[in-house]
């Protein structure tokens, strides 16, 4: 169909598109997939078929979140314009084969590559690269069976003048690192288990062959994340003792996020020792037992610091204005913070201080002062109690990062000193502390607009002033500082959680109700909220924040019912743009109504429910799958049994998968032995980003890769 129309009908409707000049229209085909530019919208007119091919459009493609593109359309695309591709962003598309991967040697101007989560060999990579003679960024996973004596001679040339590297390891192995030689940027991702498949314990040595020294001489940014687990320490340290031996002059930023404990050796120690003596530090991320109990900081020099990560180390608030904000002096050039799990970051001393003491106002006023131009900041899992000095709340001075676009922070931090003073501590809507016996209590009527709610909340508590002063902000956090998901990384799931902190007792949904405000909200997650009763602020987010993409909630109200489901369903109706939904919450039951309310979200990509004695109905689901067409990702951890869970699993496969080809559907039971197992065969991109809950805010640098 021609979109150029008669005259005649041009002027009963109103401009035509085509009138539009060449710059608008160029800006209007950018936020277009580069495939559907391509394969279709330029076969429309002959002026769309000149500006689909424009330099602007084609220079840099994006296909890793579009999950209707196939292998037949990434022939035809690297047919028509391969060429004119000089940026190629296929990470995650984790259901195209391997063979794919072939067409891209069409690419032959290509100077960025992002590979991750795809399959490749080293045969197909070693072709590839070969052909590739202007790549300097590239990413690529490591898979069991790397092999780096197949890569060619012209596949190493290629590697010696890549300058920046993302490699993800699912194998102890140096990967393609030795043969870049020219290594500016190196980002490693550790995600290797203890154990292989038939239940053997796994090495950290590397293997036969690969005893190839890395290149760091002109290293200026260094990157590790490390998954839960032994041998991904054993490997990093191998990747570190290279670094020990002779620290890069240019090295400028230097992270390693690594949960649980990680212990300091002396290879590590004399890196530190070097770094503090030779280099200037714009990033910096350690794990907490290199920096707890040290005087590391006090050495470590600076030079215009964008990125700091503290998470989960005991620095004081003392320590933490002295040694990295200088004493309170401009720190301007201070991008992101995470303070994530440093329970004393914002009290003078750690050494005779209880957790859930308060905090010292002026410490964090200091860091406001120092860092006004913090975008994202994570003070989330710890305990951040404000005193009853008037003007001097946790919120009302967060209250002046005017610049802020990403926050987290725990519930108790939130909640008014007076009204958690004045709240008696028993009474019946307190959330119990275990999964005990249901109790029958009355809940009222959520109100059903603005106004009513207006009328119960009063706007001038600290948390209703903060979301009115951060109206840009684009991502925020409340999470309960006792909070654990029932779905932990590598082990079983979790039983039992642990009771809410006492100041957090009378946060619920007016505080919920004034997250409305924040106009241009895109992502939100709500845990651990204990006075949710009727889930009345959720309809209120629903109307008000219509750019919000990713909504993950988790044991909001009692634990032995869902109070919120009602208003739950009211807001679904309104999230037109909603893409990610993630709910944890025991006893949910998943039935038709919850998934008729589900389908309003026609951009629903991906959903995932975690509930421990949650039902589903499986007619529900299937008519769900049927109407949201967009929907490549349904992961459900219930309690129903087995073969309920593989009957339903199979059901949506077989008649969906076709029409779908990045479908990924896992159904199984939530306290099953084997799920730990079934977790591990789940797409990286979606474990990483929604299935296992996690705080993101401040996770990484920002722009840290693409």
């Amino acid at each position: 169909q021609e979109v150029v129309s008669e005259e005649s009908e041009e002027e009963s409707n109103g401009v035509n598109l085509m009138e539009f000049s060449d710059e608008i229209l160029l800006h209007i085909l950018s936020y277009v997939p580069c495939t559907d530019l391509v394969l279709n919208v330029r076969r429309t007119c002959r002026k769309l078929a000149t500006l689909c091919l424009d330099k602007s459009l084609t220079h840099t493609v994006l296909l890793q979140k579009d999950y209707k593109v196939n292998k037949d359309k990434v022939k035809q695309l690297m047919r028509d314009i391969g060429k004119e591709i000089y940026q190629l962003n296929m990470a995650g598309c984790y259901w195209l084969p391997s063979s794919t991967i072939d067409h891209v040697t069409r690419c032959k101007n290509l100077v960025k590559l992002n590979l991750s989560g795809c399959h490749v060999t080293s045969l197909r990579l070693s072709k590839m690269l070969s052909s590739l003679q202007h790549l300097r960024s590239l990413a690529i996973d490591v898979n069991p069976g790397f092999d780096a004596s197949q890569l060619s001679s012209e596949c190493k040339a290629t590697l010696s003048r890549v300058s920046e590297l993302k490699q993800t390891l699912y194998t102890p192995s140096y990967g393609v690192v030795p043969c870049c030689t020219s290594l500016e940027k190196l980002l490693l991702y550790f995600e290797i288990l203890d154990r292989s498949r038939e239940g053997f314990m796994l090495s950290g040595q590397l293997m036969v062959g690969e005893s190839n020294v890395p290149h760091y001489q002109n290293l200026r940014i260094f990157y590790a994340r490390l998954a839960p687990g032994y041998v991904n320490q054993e490997v990093v340290r191998l990747y570190l003792a290279v670094l020990s031996d002779r620290t890069p002059e240019n090295l400028h930023a230097f992270l390693i996020s690594a949960p649980g404990s990680f212990a300091e050796t002396g290879a590590t120690k004399n890196l530190l020792d070097s770094m503090a003596r030779n280099v200037r530090l714009d990033a910096l991320q350690l794990p907490k037992a290199w920096i707890n109990g040290s005087g590391l900081l006090q050495h470590l020099k600076f030079n215009n610091p964008f990125y700091f990560s503290f998470s989960r180390c005991t620095l004081s608030g003392g320590h933490l204005i002295q040694r990295v904000i200088n004493g309170g002096k401009d720190l301007k050039s201070l991008t992101s913070l995470n303070l994530s799990g440093c329970v004393h970051c914002l009290a003078p001393e750690s050494l005779f201080r209880k957790a859930e003491d308060d905090i010292d106002s002026s410490i964090l006023e200091s860091l406001v002062v120092s860092c006004c131009n913090l975008r994202h900041l994570n003070l989330s899992a710890a305990h951040h109690h404000s005193s009853e000095s008037i003007g001097n709340h946790l919120c009302q001075l967060l209250s002046r990062l005017k610049h802020l676009l990403s926050l987290a922070l725990p519930v108790c931090s939130i909640t008014d000193v007076a009204a958690s003073v004045e709240k008696p501590p028993t009474t019946p809507n307190v959330v119990p502390q275990t999964f005990g016996k249901k109790v029958r209590i009355g809940i009222p009527t959520y109100p059903r607009n603005l106004g009513d709610q207006a009328n119960q909340k009063v706007e001038s508590s600290v948390f209703w002033a903060l979301m009115g002063s951060l109206r840009f902000l684009e991502t925020l956090e409340i999470i309960g500082s006792s909070f654990s998901s029932a779905m932990p990384r590598n082990e079983p799931a979790i039983r039992n959680s642990l009771p809410p902190c006492v100041r957090a007792q009378s946060v619920g949904d007016s505080e919920v109700a004034a997250i409305s405000q924040l106009t241009y909200l895109q992502s939100l997650t709500l845990a651990q909220l204990p006075n949710i009763l009727t889930g009345s602020g959720l309809v209120n987010i629903g109307l008000q924040c219509q750019h919000l993409r990713t909504l993950s909630l988790a044991n909001l109200g009692m634990m032995g019912k869902v109070v919120y489901m009602s208003a739950l369903m009211d807001m679904l109706k309104h999230c037109r743009c909603l893409r990610d939904l993630r709910l944890e919450q025991p006893y949910f039951c998943a039935g038709a109504q919850f998934f008729q309310a589900l389908s309003h979200c026609s951009s629903l990509q991906r959903l995932c429910i975690v509930s421990r004695s949650g039902t589903l109905q499986s007619d529900a689901v299937m008519s769900f799958m049927a109407s949201c067409l967009e929907v490549i990702m349904c992961h459900m951890f219930m309690g129903e049994s087995l073969t309920v869970c593989k009957n339903l699993q199979q059901s949506i496969v077989r008649s969906f998968q076709a029409e779908r080809p990045a479908l990924n559907v896992v159904i199984f039971p939530l306290l099953h032995e084997d799920l730990t197992e079934v977790i591990r065969d789940v797409p990286m991109r979606h474990l990483d980003e929604i299935t296992l809950f996690k705080s993101r805010v401040a996770e990484e640098p920002p722009n840290l890769w693409w």
